[in-house]
């Protein structure tokens, strides 16, 4: 056997070369498949007619890692859509009920030449070792390089996210190090010196002053603490997380708070080649902690060349900034109590400090989350929501964020499309570089119907913030809407990829299956997202109307009949209450 020829696969009018790792359709042209996806495909493949047990898929797709079924279900979406299988036709990949998987067309194998080929049925077929081996290998590597833990979603190495990546017109130059310029980086949150005296909300208060000082360059782009959040394990390593952050530089920390006194160590590294640019520890009584963040600032951005911009503290009183970062750190987990416990901190320190701008900002988009993400009566909320947005405005008319929180509240609350869209524009005016008022303000242009626009808005902010798991979760919804259904897809099936507990994507997911008439797999998305959100009332009727659709009206009526015994206690909205109704 030539060892340097490939094998290719052939069944149908496609071709996978396993070798470049490819799948071409029958105009020769090549399908955009996840490496997931295809792994999944070609070990099929090699077993074209046998029944492959779903265990067996996923201990060799994702070896050495723990995934839910649920990953596996989506790739098997994915690729029967690239293959333009429909709904319940296995022409090419069938489920076998209780058991796994069959690949179900006739497929041939070659060599490089004709007198190659052979059919592969009934069993495996052997590859030779220079092609296993090195297979293995990669799959080992990723499954490592993407398993991730925290909250809030996609390694930018997977096919067509990078493709949302902007220029964004920052030249790169060469440095003193002989490297190019660094342009993008990641702060990554802060770890404790010692494990058993971890205090995460000052360390991921530090983290957000940080993120806040440095992405005032104009020179550096800064990736968001939502964003940041989930590489906060003590044992992350830093340059694996600048890679799936696509970034060319990461600030790793360690600080501690002790008897009054805050140590801090920070090291800059450089991701490409893992050099260390940049390294410090400071020592400092606890109400100096101000200068300390303006101490790293400065001393990152002269190490790579940048100059800050102007950034105000808010607050000069510690106290108040302290019960600021207990407040955002509860507030962001998202789940009723932890909302609750954030919007009692922000009033706190507001009573402490009634000029506290970002307090404020704080507590308007806490009582939105109470009732957006968890079904909380908006009439209290958000008029509180709308109150403190206002507060916030009064306060630093030219503050962004403190627009993008009223534009919030007058879309979801006062349904003013026109005052809140003025708002969006006004923030993003003012901060052009504000990636969430980006895809905030797609949001609204999606909901009333203006498609291009909300793309081409969500475009905009995900350049300048690509790993941002919940904007590239609601662009996926936007695409959706618009009619892109292929790109939706990829970005839906990629954040849930990254980040399976985060349960909007599979919400949104769950969606976009029902618009293409997959109710199947709409249910497994819809169920799913009901479970990590604790019983979200809109992905229960989603998953009802799903269930209504594929015939199984018994349960569909059962959550029809939950729903309506639930909005007698709690707020469940006539839209959802339709919702499943809608469907039987």
């Amino acid at each position: 056997m030539d060892e340097g020829l490939s094998y290719i696969f052939e069944f149908e009018g496609f071709r996978i070369d396993a070798h470049k790792r490819l799948l071409f359709n029958a105009e020769g042209k090549v399908c955009p498949l996840m490496p997931k996806a295809f792994d999944i495909l070609l070990y099929l493949v090699q077993r074209a007619g046998t029944v492959v047990e779903k265990d067996e898929i996923i201990s060799a797709i994702w070896p050495d890692t723990i995934v839910e079924e649920n990953n596996l279900t989506q790739n098997i979406s994915i690729l029967r859509r690239i293959l333009g299988e429909k709904h319940g036709e296995n022409r090419f990949i069938a489920t076998i009920p209780g058991l796994g998987y069959k690949f179900v067309a006739n497929v041939m194998a070659n060599r490089g030449s004709e007198s190659g080929k052979r059919a592969v049925s009934g069993g495996e077929l052997k590859l030779p070792d220079h092609l296993t081996q090195p297979l293995r290998r990669f799959l080992i590597n990723r499954a490592v390089f993407v398993s991730i833990g925290g909250i809030v979603l996609i390694g930018l190495v997977v096919f067509g996210f990078i493709g949302l990546r902007k220029d964004t017109g920052l030249e790169k130059a060469t440095d003193t190090t002989g490297g190019a310029k660094i342009r993008s980086l990641a702060v990554l949150p802060f770890k404790p010196l010692v494990a058993e005296h971890r205090n995460e909300e000052f360390e991921k208060g530090i983290t957000n002053a940080l993120i806040l000082r440095l992405g005032s360059s104009e020179q550096i782009r800064v990736r968001s603490l939502a964003t940041v959040l989930r590489f906060g394990s003590i044992d992350q390593d830093a340059v694996t997380a600048g890679n799936e952050l696509g970034v060319e530089a990461v600030l790793d920390g360690r600080v501690q708070l002790d008897n009054e006194r805050v140590r801090i160590t920070a090291t800059l590294v450089r991701v490409s080649d893992q050099k260390q640019l940049w390294a410090d520890t400071f020592d400092r009584q606890a109400g100096d902690i101000f200068r300390l963040q303006d101490l790293i600032a400065e001393n990152v951005a002269a190490t790579l060349e940048a100059k800050l911009g102007n950034v105000r503290d808010y607050t000069s009183n510690v106290e108040a900034y302290t019960l600021y970062n207990r407040g955002y750190f509860h507030h962001y987990r998202l789940v009723e109590p932890e909302v609750l416990k954030g919007i009692q901190y922000y009033e706190q320190a507001i009573a402490i400090d009634p000029d506290y701008t970002l307090a404020y900002i704080g507590l308007s988009h806490a009582y939105r989350a109470l009732v957006l993400t968890n079904d909380s009566n908006p009439a209290d909320a958000m008029r509180k929501a709308k109150e403190a947005a206002l507060s916030a405005v009064d306060l630093d008319p030219n503050l962004a964020d403190a627009h993008v929180a009223l534009a919030s509240s007058l879309f979801w609350f006062d349904w003013d499309w026109q005052a809140a869209e003025k708002h969006f524009r006004t923030a993003l005016d003012l901060d052009p570089k504000n990636s969430l008022a980006h895809v905030l303000y797609a949001h609204l242009l999606s909901n009333t119907g203006r498609h291009p626009q909300a793309v081409e808005e969500f475009r905009k902010g995900i350049a300048l913030d690509p790993a941002n798991l919940y904007e590239m979760a609601l662009g996926g919804q936007f695409l959706t809407f618009a009619g892109n259904y292929d790109e939706a897809f990829e970005i839906l099936s990629r954040v849930v990829e990254m980040q399976p507990n985060l349960w909007l994507p599979h919400l949104f997911l769950s969606r976009w299956y029902i618009e293409m008439e997959m109710y199947d797999e709409a249910i497994v998305s819809a169920a799913k997202a009901r479970d990590l959100s604790g019983g979200n009332s809109e992905a229960v009727a989603t998953l009802g109307y799903a269930l209504a659709k594929t015939g199984k009206l018994e349960e569909a009526m059962k959550i029809d009949r939950e729903l309506e015994k639930r909005s007698t206690q709690d707020y469940v909205s006539a839209y959802i209450l339709a919702t499943t109704e809608n469907a039987l």
